[in-house]
């Protein structure tokens, strides 16, 4: 178990990010680091009817090139009412799955309030999970961007938000909706865990070998 660890708040985050977000002593949010593309910052992978499916929250872009924009000050778009598509998305891919209902009505908020901050929702995304999960975490956020972290007791998983990470870690076998079709997909996100196993998934993300 490692005693601390610095990650990037997601949407809603991977199912590798949760388990080491589970096994760790106190977790840190780089909260001073600049926005990148392709990230699991802005988006998530559940299980469709039709495979794996990415869910993409949509930002504005500030029209000037080669200026790096804070991730805390990045604005989510809000003309093309992304939070219905993704919440009737997520109620298609898993309102058959044992424990949709179940978390319904702790996750729905999020798909109602309108945020102005990518950062906000997703902080609220770790809180409302860790609600769900009955994980006791304490929020914590650094205070300023350290590029390469040397500090013994603390474990740099900030690379963990990169949405191509191939992982390497052999996930258990759980159920999912759709797999007779395109059999067991790993390291979606956390929510396909939860829909699933309920609440057996904290125990799930505890026992992962990583």
């Amino acid at each position: 178990m490692s005693s601390a660890i610095v990650l990037h708040p997601a949407y809603f985050g991977s199912i590798l990010q949760f388990a080491h977000l589970a096994q760790a002593e106190k977790v840190i949010f780089e909260n001073e680091d600049n926005y990148q593309k392709q990230t699991y910052r802005n988006r998530q992978y559940i299980y469709g009817a039709n495979g794996s499916l990415l869910l993409n929250i949509p930002i504005k872009h500030t029209g000037k090139k080669n200026i790096r924009q804070k991730y805390k000050e990045v604005k989510i778009e809000q003309d093309f009412n992304w939070q219905t598509i993704h919440w009737r998305s997520l109620e298609a891919a898993y309102r058959t799955s044992p424990f949709f209902e179940f978390y319904e009505d702790e996750l729905i908020h999020l798909f109602k309030k309108e945020y102005e901050f990518l950062l906000d929702f997703n902080y609220d995304c770790y809180q409302a999970v860790c609600d769900c999960l009955q994980l006791e975490q304490p929020l914590q956020k650094t205070e300023e961007y350290i590029h390469e972290i040397e500090q013994p007791n603390i474990d740099d998983k900030r690379y963990l938000i990169n949405a191509k990470l191939k992982p390497t870690v052999k996930f258990e076998h759980y159920t999912q909706v759709f797999e007779d079709k395109y059999g067991f997909i790993p390291n979606l996100s956390i929510l396909d865990l939860l829909f699933n196993e309920g609440p057996n998934s904290l125990n799930y993300l505890e026992n992962q070998e990583l």
